[in-house]
């Protein structure tokens, strides 16, 4: 038995990481508090922003179908 994602599950999938990134990076920032975690917090950042802009990408392609199946 396999599990199929849909472009709707992968771009649920896409916003769900992106936030919890963008939260982790912003809690890790050096003005938050004091931290003991040994993170790359520029390598975190990108992270973060490389997994919302593909989120983006996928709520563009699907306002695009949508605007051409109508």
């Amino acid at each position: 038995m396999t599990f199929q994602l849909s472009f709707s599950d992968i771009s649920l999938l896409l916003a769900t990481t992106a936030i919890i990134l963008l939260i982790t990076s912003e809690l890790l920032s050096p003005y938050y508090g004091k931290i003991n975690i040994q993170i790359n917090k520029k390598r975190l950042k990108n992270a973060a922003l490389a997994t919302s802009t593909l989120f983006l990408a996928t709520v563009i392609i699907r306002i695009i179908a949508i605007i051409t199946a109508g």
